[in-house]
C-alpha cells in the first residue's frame, strides 16, 4: 500500500507537467521525417491514448508512414473508471500494429492493458518497453527533460520531442547538442505554442487566448533525426574587421559578444558568445559549437572562461550578459572575398 500511495503522489505532482500537444503542430513538424519512420517501432511513453494528439496522429497515418508497430505508455489514464470505479489513476499501455476497421481507431478498438507499475518512463517496466522501440515521439515532462533526454542518449534511440529552448544549456543536454548527438527540428510558428493544459490559467493575450489552452513561448523540438533545415547556410553579411566597436570582447571569456543571431560576423576565425537561439539556425558544417558559459555547467566553456573573475555569467564592461553559446566560424570570409 505504501508504494502504491507513492506512485499515486507522484501523478498528482507531475499533474502540472501534462501539456497536451495540439495535433496540427505533430503534423506540421513529423512531416519532415516521413522517410525515416518506414519499419519503425514508435515509442510515445509519455501518452495516454484517450488524449493523445500523438496517438491519434500515429494511428491516423499508420499505413501511410508504413509504421511496424505503435506503442504508448502513461503513468495514469483520464480514464480513471476504465479498470475500476475507485479514484486510484491506472497506468496503461497500448499496442497497434495497424489493420484497424475504422480508419481513425480509437483505444477501445484497440484494446489497451494495465501496466504493472505506475508507468514512469523511469521505470524498469517502461525501460524494457524502451529497448524494443525504434524511435521515440512524444511531449515529455518539462520538469524531467535533462533525465528524459538522457535515458535515450544512453539506448541509443532516435527521437523527436518536445521541450523548452532553456533545456539547451541543461547539463543533461548540453554535452549531447555540442557533440552533434541531439539538435533542434523544424520548430514551432514563432517559437510558441499553444497547448491544452487542463490544471494552468491560460495568461495569454486576447489576440492569443484559446479556450481550454495555454500558451508556451520559447517551446521546441528536439530530436537526432537528420532533416534538411539542419543543413541550410546561414547567409552572413557583416564584417567584423573594419566594424570591431560592434563586438565586444568579454571580461572574462576569451571570445566577442554578438547579440542577434543576423549580425554573426562572415570574417572572424575566433569564438564568439551568440544567445540560445542561435541553434535554430545551427548548420553543423557552417559552425562549430565550443561550449556554452561556465554558469550553465562546470567545464562548459572549455577553457574559454577565466576563473580568476569568479563570474561564471559573461560579462561586458562589469555587466552580466544572458546566457551564451560559443561558436566558431568554420570557414570564415577574407578580406579578400
Amino acid at each position: 500500500m505504501a508504494n502504491e500511495n507513492s506512485g499515486l503522489n507522484t501523478a498528482k505532482r507531475n499533474k502540472k507537467d501534462e501539456f497536451y500537444t495540439q495535433i496540427s503542430d505533430i503534423e506540421r513538424e513529423l512531416r519532415h521525417y516521413r522517410k525515416q519512420f518506414r519499419g519503425k517501432v514508435v515509442y510515445c511513453n509519455c501518452d495516454d491514448p484517450y488524449v493523445s494528439a500523438f496517438f491519434e496522429y500515429f494511428t491516423k497515418n499508420f499505413e501511410f508512414l508504413g509504421l511496424k508497430k505503435l506503442v504508448t505508455t502513461c503513468f495514469k489514464s483520464q480514464r480513471m473508471d476504465f479498470f475500476s470505479q475507485n479514484d486510484s489513476e491506472q497506468a496503461i499501455k497500448l499496442e497497434y500494429t495497424g489493420g484497424a476497421i475504422n480508419s481513425l481507431p480509437t483505444p477501445d478498438d484497440i484494446g489497451i492493458t494495465p501496466l504493472k507499475g505506475d508507468g514512469d518512463f523511469r521505470s524498469q517496466e517502461c525501460i524494457d518497453i524502451l529497448k524494443e522501440a525504434d524511435i521515440v515521439v512524444t511531449n515529455p515532462p518539462f520538469s524531467l527533460f535533462s533525465e528524459y533526454v538522457v535515458q535515450l542518449a544512453e539506448l541509443g534511440k532516435k527521437f523527436v520531442i518536445i521541450g523548452h529552448q532553456n533545456a539547451i544549456t541543461y547539463r543533461g543536454v548540453f554535452p549531447l547538442i555540442k557533440d552533434n548527438r541531439v539538435w533542434l527540428g523544424f520548430g514551432f510558428k514563432r517559437n510558441m505554442a499553444h497547448f491544452k493544459a487542463p490544471h494552468y490559467e491560460d495568461t495569454a493575450s486576447d489576440a492569443d487566448h484559446q479556450e481550454g489552452m495555454i500558451r508556451v513561448s520559447g517551446v521546441v523540438w528536439y530530436t537526432n533525426l537528420d532533416h534538411n533545415k539542419r543543413h541550410e547556410e546561414v547567409v552572413l553579411v557583416q564584417r567584423y574587421h573594419g566594424n570591431e566597436a560592434a563586438y565586444p570582447s568579454y571580461d572574462n571569456y576569451d571570445a566577442i559578444e554578438v547579440s542577434r543571431s543576423q549580425n554573426i560576423p562572415m570574417d572572424y576565425e575566433g569564438a564568439m558568445g551568440v544567445p540560445i537561439t542561435f541553434l535554430t539556425k545551427y548548420n553543423p558544417e557552417q559552425f562549430e559549437i565550443i561550449g556554452a558559459t561556465e554558469s550553465e555547467g562546470r567545464g562548459f566553456s572549455f577553457g574559454l572562461w577565466n576563473p580568476s573573475s569568479n563570474v561564471p555569467q559573461a560579462t561586458i564592461g562589469g555587466n552580466r550578459v544572458y546566457k551564451r553559446l560559443f561558436i566558431r566560424n568554420i570557414n570564415p570570409a577574407t578580406s579578400e572575398n
